[in-house]
């Protein structure tokens, strides 16, 4: 079973309690070159569809629809990047077969990058996509300027991608989630990573703007930073740079 006719899969809770998936996709997890699994930003997995679709096609590809704002079964968890991180990791620990590439964009990188610190032997390489808020975007005013700034930039398609989970979402939800990334430093957790980091940047990204993309790859062990063009939003507008550059990471890191 597939939605919208792209491998998707989904992270629920069961009735215990426990982590539980609903696959509504048909490559399978484990086989052949590394899963690459994919990890949302603010809680809407549709404008990463494009990219998952591209993936797919040379490797088994997830998309973690976390948390899980249009599930009819309810969220999985909270909107914080902890709680976020906290439901990934456990994920990574129950399902996948193998290690992952583990690739996360916007908020979903600060998550991507937290679950990759959970567990380490599950992530083979990590990619971190338009990762947000170097430390001067920390305070709303200058946030707010740096998200219109690049609004005016972006591909009017990623709009009715991403509107769905946002209104699903309400504005509370929303800005929990984007108030727990402000108050991360994702500067101090990346010397912790053990795997390949790979962190992707838009030239025309004013919220994840070039410097801080080459500065948080400096900060990995074994980092590299790489400057496409577009927006933050470039995985929908630019799937297959995108998802060349997952594949080139399923590469590097075995």
């Amino acid at each position: 079973m597939t939605r919208h006719g792209k491998p998707l899969l989904y992270v629920t809770h069961d009735r215990a309690g426990a982590i539980a998936v609903r696959s509504m996709g048909t490559a399978r997890l484990g086989a052949g070159r590394a899963p690459v699994v994919l990890v949302p930003g603010l809680g809407a997995p549709g404008y990463l569809l494009r990219t998952l679709e591209r993936c797919a096609r040379s490797g088994a590809a997830r998309l973690l629809d976390v948390p899980g704002f249009r599930d009819p079964a309810g969220p999985v968890c909270g909107e914080t990047i902890e709680a976020l991180a906290d439901t990934v990791a456990g994920w990574l620990a129950e399902v996948p077969g193998r290690p992952v590439v583990l690739a996360g964009h916007s908020t979903g990188a600060q998550v991507a990058l937290h679950a990759a610190v959970r567990g380490p032997e599950r992530v083979q390489a990590l990619v971190l996509l338009a990762p947000t808020f170097p430390p001067r975007l920390r305070r709303m005013g200058p946030l707010l300027g740096a998200a219109l700034r690049t609004a005016v930039q972006e591909s009017p398609g990623v709009v009715p991608a991403v509107l769905p989970s946002y209104l699903e979402a309400g504005p509370r939800r929303l800005l929990i989630c984007a108030r727990s990334g402000q108050a991360d430093a994702p500067e101090e957790v990346l010397p912790s990573v053990s795997c390949p980091v790979t962190v992707v940047g838009a030239e025309g990204d004013a919220l994840g703007p070039p410097g801080w993309v080459r500065y948080l790859a400096g900060r990995a062990r074994r980092g590299r930073a790489v400057l496409v063009r577009g927006a933050h939003a470039f995985p929908h507008r630019r799937p297959d740079v995108t998802a060349a550059l997952l594949d080139s990471a399923r590469d590097q890191g075995s």
